[in-house]
């Protein structure tokens, strides 16, 4: 086993960037990084960029240096490479698919449409953007096997449009939004009234078994928690990055308290086809965990009181 890290070629930010792998598990990965004071924010799937001026010091750590197609035989080797398609994507190519949807959402409303963007695109998100409308969207369609009811897709549209980081606060500022927002867009009123609904079902993403609008929108804005172990770690990434103000055991012990409800719950997926796609995986990534913040932190992963 091994860290491996080859030479530092590609360019970026006025410098060039090196990667940091392991040939073995992303924890040994996690807990190099960590160790040698490599930020989480660059961890990117199967690898941590770094900068030119940490090669050295990193090397003089441990890191073997490595010519990049050794890396990527190792990588594969070891089952941690992740191709392209199996990769969060960026914002910026998520954007006109978002557009051509909204589109064909609500014709004539394309103001409406690029508020909601901008919303999305605030510069304080990091998990909570346009890349996990876009996912959630993608999952809806994937989970009604056609186009979802128009006031599932426009839930989804709203329901993290007001992202402050309040818990509940967040979700019922949204909700009123979308019935402010659709009643001056001259939708129905019956239409702003479900669309609010469903965005309240987000605070607690829990609905009645009958109730088929309710639990897509559930499962599509949980679906990342189904995702490969890889992409469930960028999703972790990005998540802590929303809350870096929050010192790490205060963040651990929060988070602990929202892994141990959902792990807690009898299902996560409301849906069969969700349930089937989604539940095990899920739940797999729910209990390592406590595995990435112990790799990432040195000590304890979540911490006490939330086991």
């Amino acid at each position: 086993m091994a860290v491996l890290i080859d030479q530092p070629r590609w360019p970026a930010h006025g410098t060039r960037f090196a990667h940091l792998v392991s040939d073995a598990s992303l924890e040994e990965l996690h807990r190099f990084a960590a160790s040698h004071g490599v930020a989480l924010r660059a961890f990117d799937h199967d690898h941590y960029d770094v900068s030119e001026a940490r090669w050295h010091d990193l090397v003089a750590g441990g890191a073997r240096p490595v010519e990049p197609q050794y890396l990527l035989r190792a990588l594969r080797g070891a089952g941690l490479r992740v191709r392209t398609p199996d990769r969060t994507p960026k914002r910026a190519q998520v954007l006109p698919g978002l557009r051509r949807a909204w589109a064909g959402l609500v014709p004539g409303q394309q103001a409406l449409g690029e508020d909601l963007l901008r919303r999305w695109s605030e510069p304080h998100r990091a998990y909570h953007d346009v890349r996990h409308l876009a996912q959630a969207l993608l999952a809806a369609g994937r989970l009604a096997g056609d186009s979802p009811p128009a006031a599932v897709s426009l839930a989804l549209w709203f329901h993290d449009a007001v992202h402050d980081g309040e818990a509940g606060g967040d979700e019922q500022a949204s909700a009123d939004l979308a019935v402010s927002a659709l009643d001056a867009a001259g939708a129905p009123r019956r239409l702003g009234a479900e669309v609010r609904r469903l965005v309240l079902l987000t605070a607690g993403h829990r609905t009645e078994t009958a109730d088929a609008a309710g639990g897509l929108v559930c499962d599509a804005d949980l679906s990342v928690l189904g995702h490969p172990p890889a992409r469930y770690q960028v999703y972790l990434r990005d998540v802590r990055q929303e809350y870096s103000e929050v010192p790490d055991t205060e963040f651990r012990v929060g988070r602990g308290r929202v892994v141990a409800g959902l792990a807690a719950r009898p299902r996560l997926f409301h849906g069969e086809a969700a349930f089937e796609w989604w539940e095990a995986p899920a739940r797999a990534n729910l209990a390592a965990e406590d595995t990435f913040w112990e790799a990432r932190g040195g000590g304890r992963g979540l911490r006490s009181g939330v086991s």
